[in-house]
């Protein structure tokens, strides 16, 4: 089971609404908007979707990494370093 697995709808529902908005920033280009207004937009899914992944990060940490830590030995060895390229990942985007 994913460490998300009890929030998985919520996931869902903001992966939708950010699916919504991206369909609304090429509606925006297609209609010729004005590129600040649209830049906004572009800024405001990018934030949206850096909410998602630092909620599923931390769900990672809570649930797989911590689990893997109290068994011990080189699964959780690796589940730390899994965590720390996720965290390398996000912070270079």
């Amino acid at each position: 089971m994913n460490g998300y697995a009890d929030d998985k709808d919520a996931y869902l529902m903001r992966m939708r609404r950010i699916e919504g908005q991206v369909r609304g920033i090429a509606k925006m280009i297609e209609d010729d908007k004005y590129c600040i207004d649209v830049l906004t937009q572009v800024s405001a899914v990018t934030k949206a979707l850096e909410a998602v992944a630092l909620g599923l990060l931390d769900e990672h940490l809570k649930h797989c990494v911590m689990q893997a830590v109290s068994e011990g030995g080189q699964i959780a060895d690796e589940k730390v370093a899994e965590a720390s390229a996720a965290i390398a990942r996000l912070v270079k985007s």
